[in-house]
């Protein structure tokens, strides 16, 4: 009968100090990964800000609107408009100085900048400039919640359908390499360079203008309909030609892709040999081609979910549909900066937040990963 003997205090020590040297490594790399994911948002952020607001040319449109609102208004004024010239002068100045202040526009844009970029990282959102709410607020943190449902909705629906859908035929692509699916598969691929909004021009030309079954856009009929299976049947046909328009534009590239990394591990060694030990086809995609692709694929979903958030500029414009990829495009238009770094802060954070938990994920799914080396 054998004897397993204790283990020395040195033996006790050793270990302790390895512990311990690796739970320090741990938070040394965590805490750099952190201060550089923030450090990458704040300058993402900040070039925004400066982006949307052109180096200070929006702070003249925006003082140039201001005179000549204030202007129109004087002038359209019976007894503004009989006052002695330099009076009336003078009081269109002060009113102009007024609104000036109240916008801000009177402290320097370097000082402005900085505390757009404090209130945004502290996601103090603010006030939008033009753009309003469905309730009338200029609550950006308000115009943002409201148009987030419809782009959950068409952007959620087609994506994921696009990402499920994309997978499984992949799969069944890299077991029949050469057939005429995959060929014909390859050869399509280039259309995923054509933007989804083109696509959706064809489709309304043809579905909506041409054989007219389907509604050109909007996302629900006007009047909507009172009876809740209406109003859901209403809407699933105004999602069709935008969710339609958003899948055409990228699923041949998306099978492309997956089936070309299902055949490069497919090919490796490992795989043949656990053919040539008889296992079973299924048994061999779980273990040996799925599995080492997992961190690949977990990373296309997660960066997946994220852009939900940003919706699909041109394609809601051109469906008339209310989501935040719509709303954005106004801002745009409007040069309505809060509308712009509020979008942009919040998925700044949500890529930050993603990137750090993949890394974690990674070290779950795939034993080669180590987090921290």
């Amino acid at each position: 009968m054998s004897v397993i003997a204790p283990a020395s205090s040195e033996q006790v020590t050793a270990k302790k100090k390895t512990a311990l040297h690796s739970f320090a490594r741990m938070m040394r790399y965590l805490a750099m990964r952190v201060l550089t994911l923030f450090s990458t948002v704040v300058i993402g952020v900040y070039l925004t800000i400066l982006i949307a607001n052109m180096g200070g040319y929006v702070d003249q449109i925006i003082r140039g609107e201001i005179r000549d609102s204030i202007t129109q208004s004087v002038a359209n004024n019976p007894t503004m408009r009989n006052m002695d010239p330099e009076t009336r002068r003078k009081l269109i100045e002060e009113q102009i100085a007024l609104e000036e202040k109240r916008r801000g526009l009177d402290t320097p844009i370097a000082v402005r900048n900085f505390r757009h970029l404090t209130n945004a990282l502290q996601l103090d959102l603010g006030r939008a400039i033009n753009m309003t709410s469905d309730s009338g607020s200029k609550q950006v943190r308000l115009i943002l919640l409201e148009r987030l449902p419809a782009t959950l909705l068409l952007m959620g629906t087609s994506q994921l359908f696009l990402f499920f859908s994309s997978l499984y035929i992949a799969l069944n692509l890299s077991r029949n390499y050469g057939n005429f699916w995959d060929k014909l598969v390859i050869a399509l691929s280039p259309t995923s360079a054509i933007p989804s909004w083109f696509y959706g021009i064809f489709l309304i030309l043809i579905f909506a203008a041409g054989v007219k079954v389907l509604p050109f856009g909007g996302m629900v009929d006007s009047p909507p309909p009172l009876n809740p299976f209406d109003y859901a049947v209403s809407v699933l046909k105004h999602l069709i030609l935008p969710g339609g328009a958003l899948i055409i534009s990228s699923f041949f590239l998306s099978v492309y892709n997956y089936r070309t990394f299902f055949l490069i591990y497919s090919s490796e060694d490992y795989v043949d040999m656990a053919r040539a030990k008889g296992l079973h086809a299924k048994d061999i995609e779980r273990r040996y081609i799925l599995r080492p692709t997992l961190p690949n694929i977990i990373t296309n979903f997660s960066l997946l979910i994220i852009t939900l958030w940003t919706g699909a500029l041109f394609t809601e414009t051109v469906f008339l549909w209310p989501g935040l990829g719509r709303t954005l495009y106004h801002a745009i238009g409007l040069y309505d900066t809060p509308i712009i770094v509020g979008s942009t802060i919040i998925y700044a954070y949500l890529l930050a937040m993603t990137v750090f938990l993949l890394d974690f994920v990674y070290a779950a799914v795939d034993p080669r990963v180590r987090v921290g080396n």
